[in-house]
């Protein structure tokens, strides 16, 4: 039986069919996909030359793996 402060590290990860660190794993690392997606826009509203579409094609890619990553 879980206690109420484990089912708060594991409710969600089970509700996505992932096991705690499977989800850390996946969070973590689009946590560093919107870093450096959010780098390259910065980048691009002093230098509009630069990175025209990283950012908006890095963040379709997530959305895409979000909404496809189970099935």
């Amino acid at each position: 039986m879980a206690t109420p402060v484990t089912r708060l590290f594991t409710e969600h990860p089970q509700s996505v069919d992932e096991t705690y660190f499977e989800h850390m794993r996946f969070a973590a690392g689009f946590s560093g996909r919107l870093f450096l997606a959010s780098c390259a826009a910065f980048v691009h509203a002093f230098l509009p030359f630069l990175f025209e579409k990283t950012a908006s094609r890095m963040i379709n890619a997530m959305h895409h793996r979000m909404h496809n990553r189970n099935g």
